[in-house]
């Protein structure tokens, strides 16, 4: 009967109004929640079918689906904590609840979130106040990133940070730049050797040092432009059973100097007597020292800088390495390429996290649950782990938050809309109402 359909179509319009009402009333009072996704019902009609010229007509009424939009991006409202992280773009940090790091029973499947206010725990765990654990790739010691897995949680671990934690930087690269005097080669001069001693730091952040010793060839008339550099390493020690060889010593060089007019103080050749051999290509002598291999830079042939023999002054130009002794622990800060990066009170800068960006085909797709997180499910598609700035998902961002998509204005004007729609519906069931009582006094 055409007035009962009337009847349900309008109760169908009540319930449809009401789960519009839920998600209007869920963004208004998210509207100031920090990654939050707004929530929209869509009204979707339901149609009976009736044969052609019946007469008559059976209303289906309407039914309500909701959806989450998950792909709407926020604006970023910046902070002042370093370790307050937002990604700009489509990607999504991947989390997991803190009350699951204990669990031996099994894995707990990934969640991942958009923002997150991230603070070190008494443990050193990065967390939000809500116990979402940041996950991310651990760096080898020299700041590097193993190649793992991406679309696994195989290789993730939990961030941890212990704010004690001293750390040392081993010197594995320096460059000289010397100015050796020409008149020392000079026929007359004495022949005396210059000393130079540079710093550098072994594995363990202790201080060493190499001695450079210059000492040029006198010729019995003119210039002979030629130096012998002998380098020492301070942290090998002699042994006395091999009393006749010195042992400190790494490397010995016999340089030659152009006294062209184009090339005029500028290395024209250097001959390896003992130690590392000189890469003409990087002008670098490859030398071995206590702790390992390290690379000293005294110019390629020709180059005017590094070593240098002009005038009559003996003078360090540009000493430069690499290296720092042992630090403390200072800041802890996030690249846009998802690095987190330690630094320490020495100056030394050193990688110890690599924070992937989650993504899925279908972000819309994805299971909301608390606390603004995601899991995937048959709907989003299977995740992948991308470096930030890589392939679709955008870079991190630290000191910053995204806010809430919700726009206050829309949902009220929504809200009035959705008002006068239920006011609308109810009508409808008062109006059936009535026409069944008609129908009733029939019989009176």
């Amino acid at each position: 009967m055409s007035i009962s359909s009337s009847l349900n179509a309008g109760v169908a319009g009540l319930a449809a109004n009401a789960t519009r009402l839920a998600t209007i009333s869920d963004n208004i009072a998210n509207s100031g929640t920090y990654g939050y996704k707004r929530a929209i019902a869509e009204f979707e009609s339901m149609v009976i079918n009736q044969a052609r010229g019946a007469g008559s007509y059976s209303a289906g009424g309407v039914r309500a689906a909701t959806t989450r939009l998950i792909e709407e991006r926020g604006s970023l409202v910046s902070t002042a904590n370093a370790l307050d992280i937002a990604v700009s773009g489509r990607g999504m940090l991947p989390v997991i609840p803190s009350v699951s790091l204990d669990n031996t029973t099994g894995d707990q499947p990934m969640m991942m979130t958009t923002t997150g206010a991230f603070r070190t725990d008494a443990d050193g765990t990065l967390k939000t106040e809500s116990g979402l654990v940041l996950l991310g790739w651990p760096a080898n010691a020299d700041g590097t990133i193993p190649v793992l897995p991406r679309d696994t949680t195989a290789g993730l671990v939990p961030v941890v940070i212990n704010a004690n934690q001293t750390a040392g930087d081993p010197t594995t690269r320096m460059n000289l730049g010397v100015n050796l005097p020409a008149v020392d080669t000079e026929a007359g001069a004495t022949g005396e050797a210059l000393p130079l001693s540079v710093e550098y730091f072994g594995n363990l952040g202790t201080s060493e040092t190499l001695d450079i010793s210059f000492t040029p060839t006198i010729p019995a008339t003119g210039s002979s432009n030629t130096w012998t550099m002998v380098i020492r390493d301070s942290a090998t020690v002699d042994d006395p059973a091999t009393a006749a060889t010195d042992e400190s010593i790494i490397g010995e060089y016999t340089l030659t100097f152009d006294d062209s007019r184009g090339a005029g103080g500028t290395l024209a050749s250097v001959t390896v007597v003992s130690g590392g051999t000189y890469d003409t290509a990087t002008g670098a002598l490859s030398l071995t020292v206590a702790g390992g291999p390290l690379e000293v830079t005294i110019g390629k042939i020709g180059d005017t800088n590094g070593l240098t023999q002009l005038s009559d002054s003996f003078a360090p130009t540009s000493i430069t390495k690499d290296g720092s002794p042992v630090g403390n622990l200072t800041a802890v800060e996030i690249d846009e390429n998802g690095y987190l990066k330690a630094t320490y009170d020495t100056g030394f800068i050193r990688t110890v996290y690599q924070i992937p960006l989650v993504d899925v085909p279908n972000q819309n797709g994805l299971i909301a649950l608390d606390n603004q997180t995601f899991q995937v499910s048959p709907t989003s598609g299977s995740f992948f782990l991308w470096d930030a700035g890589d392939g679709p998902t955008g870079s991190i961002e630290g000191y910053a938050r995204e806010g809430s998509t919700v726009d206050v204005a829309q949902e009220l004007t929504n809200l009035i809309q959705t008002q006068r729609a239920y006011s609308s519906n109810a009508k409808v069931i008062q109006t059936v109402d009535e026409m069944l009582q008609e129908t009733t006094n029939i019989k009176r």
